[in-house]
């Protein structure tokens, strides 16, 4: 009876240690080049893999933006990057990128007060949903719309402070995703919607990244889609309470924490020479390739078209073609 549960009990627990320590090899610390003089904007930069990558740039010198929604966390997050690194050019801007208008706002004053940029860490990323004040589906305008929009609203300062690079944080989750362009931007049908809708914003960021790195072949931007590895982060804080019951032993077991997740997104904004690999996807073992559908350039296309049509971008706005 009670004696062989708490041996099951024990057993477990033993187990699970085990697996945590033996699945989770400790992060390999990589020297980072000097970035002193660049500056960075950081999406989403004020919790989890964000606020790990905008540390990391910060104590590499760069003088980072840390772009987030929520201001008091968003200052606070500046603040204890200024304090952790000694850079006091870390500041925060306010991003909301369930709003389009937000999006606008954000680019036409950091253009205004910004020189330079350098970096783009598109890192944002909600996992579920509801509908935008713009009627799209949140988790595709916030993953995908909303940072589709901030790219080419900044992609003239990036071309001029060229060499340059955008970083999209994607996920192996856009194996499943599947783009419906006749229905681009609503929240898909069925029991799993909340979940289809993700995965669909992920097979976006690997063509988002795919379709820009074709565009801007002449030019001295570059860009990488990356999967962090599953990390453990407030992406789940929407989940059901039993799915939570589920998951979070199992993302403690399995998940990475959020400062070796930002390693990867790391890579792809400093490594030295990865310029020829524009446009590749990267998971912690380095470029890989992606699913099937995230290798659709017609998608791509097709997706990139019916992205500037959704948030209202002609060829107007962009400003002159290479």
């Amino acid at each position: 009876g009670m004696g062989w549960a708490l041996l099951g009990v024990g057993l477990l627990l033993v187990l699970y240690t085990l697996l945590r320590h033996g699945l989770r090899s400790a992060p390999r610390p990589r020297a980072r080049p000097a970035l002193r003089g660049r500056t960075a904007i950081v999406t989403g930069g004020s919790s989890g893999i964000g606020a790990a990558t905008a540390l990391e740039l910060a104590r590499c010198g760069a003088r980072v933006i840390v772009a987030t929604r929520n201001a008091l966390r968003g200052e606070a997050a500046a603040s204890r990057i200024r304090r952790e690194t000694g850079n006091e050019e870390v500041r925060f801007m306010h991003l909301d990128l369930s709003s389009l208008r937000s999006v606008r706002a954000f680019a036409s004053t950091f253009l205004r007060q910004e020189p330079h940029l350098h970096l783009l860490i598109n890192n944002a990323g909600v996992s579920t949903g509801g509908t935008t004040e713009d009627g799209f589906s949140l988790p595709f305008q916030v993953n995908h719309l909303g940072h589709f929009l901030l790219t080419q609203l900044l992609l003239e300062r990036l071309r001029s402070c060229g060499p340059s690079r955008v970083v999209i944080v994607a996920s192996s989750a856009h194996c499943a995703g599947r783009l419906h362009l006749e229905a681009l931007g609503r929240p898909p049908p069925g029991l799993f919607s909340a979940f289809q809708d993700y995965c669909d914003s992920k097979l976006a960021n690997v063509l988002h990244t795919r379709e820009l790195a074709t565009r801007e072949q002449d030019t001295q931007v570059t860009c990488y889609a990356v999967h962090p590895g599953f990390v453990n982060t407030a992406l789940f804080r929407h989940v059901p309470l039993w799915l939570k019951l589920l998951l979070v032993p199992l993302a403690w077991l399995l998940f990475l924490d959020a400062s070796e997740g930002a390693q990867v997104v790391l890579d792809c904004a400093t490594q030295e020479g990865l310029e020829p690999l524009s446009g590749r996807y990267f998971t912690d073992s380095g470029p890989q390739q992606p699913w099937a559908p995230g290798r659709d350039d017609r998608l791509a296309r097709a997706l990139w078209e019916g992205s500037e049509r959704l948030v209202g971008l002609g060829a107007a706005e962009e400003g002159p073609s290479p």
